[in-house]
């Protein structure tokens, strides 16, 4: 019984030995600077038309956020990936090269699905993607279109009609270019 009463007395002197009268400030962690850019301003009104994206809105790594039920404005492409998906790791580089070369006749915006935000921006800048992305960590979107696998590419036009939908990875930038093309008139 003693040694029982000894063990009770060393747990009680552990637990108060962290607590002090002294509240001490947190230290701020410096945030760190992501390699995408931040989400582009929506102030095109509520997207219309038949088919529009679930009206969900998410925080972007690079800044701002990403409000589906708002219209983009201009022709976007909104592509669902994580950097746990090897297709989508293919596709990268892609609609990379499509929102640097579209020269805004298009957007490009990632969201970034199931996935740690560590480990989509560890990804993003070992890929060189400056697109903003936001970030559904939970997947909240994928869960709302009814999907459980990546790649999804939504095509929508300025007023935030859904106008095609790319199950699965494009393989070539031709043949993103040319969906571009069919799904939103743009040439590029």
């Amino acid at each position: 019984m003693t040694a029982l009463r000894a063990l009770g007395v060393l747990a009680a002197v552990v637990l108060l030995a962290g607590c002090t009268s002294e509240a001490k400030e947190p230290q701020a962690q410096p945030q760190e600077r992501s390699s995408l850019t931040a989400c582009p301003e929506q102030s095109a009104g509520p997207a219309k038309g038949p088919h529009v994206m679930p009206a969900l809105s998410f925080d972007c790594p690079g800044g701002g956020t990403l409000d589906l039920a708002e219209a983009p404005g201009v022709p976007t492409l909104v592509s669902l990936w994580g950097s746990w998906c090897p297709p989508c790791r293919e596709e990268m580089p892609l609609l990379q090269e499509l929102a640097v070369s579209s020269g805004g006749n298009v957007q490009v915006v990632g969201v970034i699905s199931k996935d740690g935000r560590p480990q989509a921006e560890s990804f993003a800048a070992d890929a060189g993607v400056t697109f903003p992305s936001a970030f559904d960590g939970e997947g909240k979107l994928m869960a709302e279109l009814g999907i459980n696998v990546l790649p999804y590419t939504y095509f929508l036009a300025p007023d935030g009609t859904l106008t095609y939908t790319q199950v699965g990875p494009v393989t070539s930038i031709e043949q993103l270019r040319g969906l571009v093309a069919e799904h939103l008139g743009v040439r590029l």
